[in-house]
């Protein structure tokens, strides 16, 4: 397994399909894939290094900074995707929506709770290179990345979906119940509406930028979906992912849908039209097989937390997930949600290299 006084070699000739590519088009026949949300981050010493000397804005607004970044994991560990480094919530800014990035987190300044509040949302410039302003950095990263990785490393663009980023911009940071965006719904569902019709435009075209630039394969986060029932979830989130995915499948790209908290809404996620399904830690994948069929990929979905066990148990909690999908040629292994930040880097080179060591999925 490749460290990070052996770096993994960049700049190779393409070469095949990505695996990650071939599991979301239910054709893999090797080993499953493997990357991990959030894979560039604060358990890493090299990550630390470059956010010692620069703001978490700097690190994703600036290409140089970025690419460095969205490397570092791979270079360590060999995952079979790259994932560009940004937040979700640029994009919104992008359109008008005054973020401030803070130890506890983002918030944004001016919440949108009223229709002069969503009407001073625009269409984002996707082309400025300006913070705050633009996606061109975001964009500028993703073809460094096609540009240095061969062409066997998926490069792995994403956005926030249209209910999540709407419920960021209704709560201006984020209540774990997701007590704001629910009580507009009902207070004012035109409104919830709009803002995300907005929203959706604006990722769709977001993402499709993203495959121009490089992506081969997307993932929409609706990391707060989960706080709505099923009727609400087919009624307000799922025609806005629906929407996004059928231009970006348009474009030839695959696409996975993540959800926190997805055990209530399997089925109807399903509908969206995503390529791969990524589940959190809370339901098995063999449970969503089984309800889900095999038309459609499923990635996951290790709980985050496991991997502060020993290596050796880590090692033990992924086996059991990949003997749960050998023979699934749909399969991506993944966490159930993104990287802690004080994970044990030995904990992670246990995971890769157990997902390495595993037989073809076709040897079922």
């Amino acid at each position: 397994m490749p460290s990070q006084d052996a770096p993994r070699p960049i700049g190779a000739q393409p070469g095949t399909t990505p695996r990650l590519v071939q599991a979301s088009r239910l054709e893999n026949a090797a080993a499953p894939p493997v990357w991990i949300m959030r894979q560039a981050g604060r358990y890493l010493p090299e990550y630390q290094e470059v956010r010692r000397r620069h703001s978490f804005v700097e690190m994703c607004t600036d290409p140089d900074l970025a690419t460095e970044v969205s490397l570092q994991p791979y270079r360590r560990f060999g995952f079979d995707g790259v994932v560009v480094f940004y937040d979700i919530l640029f994009l919104a800014e992008a359109m008008g929506a005054p973020l401030r990035f803070t130890e506890e987190g983002p918030t944004f300044l001016h919440p949108v709770r009223s229709e002069a509040e969503l009407d001073a949302l625009h269409a984002p410039d996707l082309a400025s290179l300006v913070p705050g302003e633009g996606t061109g950095a975001i964009l500028e990263t993703l073809r460094r990345l096609r540009r240095e990785l061969p062409g066997d490393i998926a490069v792995i663009g994403f956005a926030g979906a249209p209910f999540t980023v709407a419920a960021y911009l209704v709560e201006g940071g984020f209540r774990r119940s997701g007590e704001m965006i629910r009580r507009l719904l009902h207070e004012d569902p035109r409104l919830t509406r709009r803002l995300i019709d907005r929203l959706s435009a604006a990722t769709a075209d977001y993402l499709l930028a993203q495959v121009e630039a490089g992506a081969d394969v997307v993932q929409l986060f609706d990391t707060w979906a989960g706080v709505l029932d099923a009727p609400a979830y087919r009624d307000l989130a799922l025609p806005a992912t629906r929407s996004v995915i059928e231009a970006v499948a348009r474009a030839g790209a695959p696409t996975i849908l993540y959800v926190n908290g997805c055990s209530h809404i399997l089925e109807d996620m399903k509908e969206s039209g995503a390529s791969v399904l990524s589940i959190d830690w809370r339901v098995s994948l063999s449970e969503c097989r089984k309800r889900l069929g095999g038309a459609v990929g499923l990635q996951g979905n290790l709980d985050p937390a496991a991997l502060f066990q020993p290596p050796a148990a880590v090692a033990r909690s992924v086996r059991g997930i990949l003997e749960d999908r050998l023979g699934d040629v749909g399969y991506i292994f993944n966490l159930g949600h993104g990287i802690l930040p004080e994970t044990p880097v030995a904990s992670v080179e246990s995971l890769v290299e157990t997902v390495r060591g595993f037989p073809s999925v076709m040897a079922k």
